[in-house]
């Protein structure tokens, strides 16, 4: 007779379900996720765009830098100069690649930025993208790039002006 705190002489006990498998299989279902994920970011990765033909016909000069401090309190860099279309056709576009080096000539920033000329006329000069005032075959306008933050790496020397993109009519 067995009692309630007696064992039984015969358990009749189930075969437990061993927990590994369920494991295993999401442990290759995640593996083979992230596989697939990977092979297609992999191959969606850029090649670096050709510069436009005409980034050729886009020539800056007459750099100079200066810096103030926003409302904010924080400090605005700027690099001002002349853009000169020596090209056959109308600019109302361009994107600069503006790469700032360190003391061992190596980048220490690499923006892209478009090119705002700027446009006098009023109390102060206000700097406006290329398709608010083209840049007509043969001209030359003042024009201003503006960065939030330089590389405190920066070796205060001009930075490197590459022109990338170009759009004409």
């Amino acid at each position: 007779m067995g009692g309630l705190l007696e064992p039984s002489l015969n358990p009749t006990t189930e075969p437990a379900e061993s927990s590994l498998r369920p494991i295993l299989i999401g442990i290759v279902i995640v593996g083979v996720i992230l596989g697939a994920i990977a092979l297609i970011l992999r191959s969606e990765q850029k090649k670096p765009a050709e510069p436009s033909p005409y980034a050729a016909d886009l020539k800056f000069s007459e750099l100079k830098a200066s810096a103030a401090q926003n409302f904010a309190g924080a400090t605005v860099s700027y690099l001002d100069g002349t853009v000169t279309n020596s090209g056959n056709q109308t600019i109302i576009h361009a994107l600069v690649q503006v790469t700032f080096k360190d003391d061992m000539g190596q980048t220490a920033q690499r923006e892209e930025l478009p090119i705002h000329v700027l446009r006098t006329g009023g109390p102060y000069d206000e700097a406006v993208d290329l398709n608010v005032s083209p840049l007509l075959p043969g001209q030359s306008k003042p024009f201003r790039l503006t960065f939030e933050s330089i590389s405190a790496q920066w070796n205060h020397a001009y930075p490197d002006l590459k022109v990338t993109q170009v759009a004409t009519k």
